[in-house]
């Protein structure tokens, strides 16, 4: 059974690291064609939601299947109920990169343009989500730590675009609508940041023991 269980353990680990780069490019992508007015890629990332779905809920299975079979202890239990949160993390994150690509195609159907700089903070928020699968894979919870004292600049760059926007609503009335809209690409990639560091708390916890959330 021991073997057994060690080989499921591998699998779920390339399972979760693998949907871990393909939600990582879909939300690039995302933030890619808001800055580069890509409708086509934009909406492509709504059309392939599904094969994000698809391998979350496969990976879920997968883990729920091991908890019945091994019983597992310990540290294999700790991983199985680590991957599952961090599959449901990653499959929110990918719903953010389709609600940045939605946010995109409605605001680019308004004939007012208004277009904030969302590079540096999609760059930021991308980075956080590989160091935290790269925590994931090496086990290091230094870099776990370092994901979540990120997610502290994410929430500034929020803030400053809430900040630019409430000034432009004002200076323009007439397109609070297309501002808002932007703004709320601003408030997606800042949850990709939450999640991200849901996902860097998993590896903390798989690592030392403790539950950190909320601290």
């Amino acid at each position: 059974m021991t073997t057994h269980l060690d080989r499921s353990m591998l699998r779920i680990k390339r399972e979760i690291l693998s949907l871990g780069a393909m939600v990582e490019d879909r939300f690039k992508r995302s933030v890619t064609a808001v800055q580069t007015e890509d409708l086509e890629q934009a909406q492509s990332i709504i059309d392939t939601d599904f094969k994000v779905d698809e391998r979350e809920i496969e990976i879920e299975e997968e883990c729920l299947k091991m908890l019945a079979l091994y019983q597992p202890v310990a540290t294999d239990l700790r991983l199985i109920v680590a991957v599952i949160k961090i599959n449901n993390d990653l499959e929110r994150i990918a719903d953010y990169a389709v609600n940045v690509a939605r946010r995109y195609i409605i605001s680019s159907k308004n004939p007012n343009k208004f277009k904030y700089d969302y590079t540096a903070m999609g760059d930021l928020a991308a980075k956080m989500l590989k160091m935290s699968l790269d925590a994931l894979v090496t086990m290091d919870v230094d870099m776990a730590y370092r994901v979540r004292e990120m997610d502290k600049m994410v929430n500034i760059m929020r803030n400053d675009a809430y900040g630019i926007m409430k000034k432009d609503i004002q200076k323009h009335p007439q397109m609070v609508e297309e501002i808002i809209n932007m703004y709320l690409i601003s408030r997606h990639i800042e949850r990709v940041g939450d999640h991200t560091t849901n996902i860097a708390e998993e590896v903390i916890y798989l690592i030392e023991g403790e539950i950190i959330r909320h601290t």
